[in-house]
């Protein structure tokens, strides 16, 4: 009984968490089409969506350990939350950006601790989801600022 309660409850995060999934991309494309694609971080902007969502499928995945699942989670909260380092709400979605390092930052930590079979199998976007991750590593400090980023990875910890 207990166990159908449980499934019913991811199946509802899962819905939830895929209406946010459409929202959050049309949000983005919608902002990239009025101020021109042109804006040199509209690649990383638009795997906002996509990070979110394997964020949400890995944290389902009964492969992947608790402890990594609590970060993950961590992630996510972060993802939804009003208020963090870069507000979408005063920024609009360029203040997706650290979400999005926040993200592979996260993912980055937890492929080296799972196997990367099972990012691969949940990731949603186009390409391969391992370059992406390590792509926003390297634009990170660019991106955020090397503060930010030093936040992030305390955030992690």
């Amino acid at each position: 009984m207990a166990e159908n309660t449980e499934e019913k409850e991811i199946q509802l995060l899962s819905e939830e968490h895929s209406d946010f999934y459409k929202k959050l991309r049309r949000k983005i494309q919608r902002w990239l089409d009025e101020n021109g694609v042109e804006n040199k971080y509209a690649a990383y902007l638009l795997l906002a969506p996509d990070f979110f969502y394997l964020l949400v499928k890995l944290v389902q995945d009964e492969r992947v350990p608790g402890k990594e699942k609590v970060k993950l989670l961590a992630v996510i909260g972060y993802f939804i939350s009003p208020v963090d380092l870069m507000p979408e709400l005063i920024l609009g979605p360029i203040g997706f950006i650290d979400d999005v390092a926040l993200a592979a930052f996260a993912l980055n930590g937890m492929i080296n601790r799972v196997e990367s079979g099972i990012v691969h199998e949940n990731w949603p976007g186009d390409g391969d989801v391992l370059e992406e991750i390590q792509n926003v590593i390297q634009k990170a400090d660019e991106m955020i600022g090397s503060g930010l980023i030093k936040k992030i990875k305390k955030y992690l910890a």
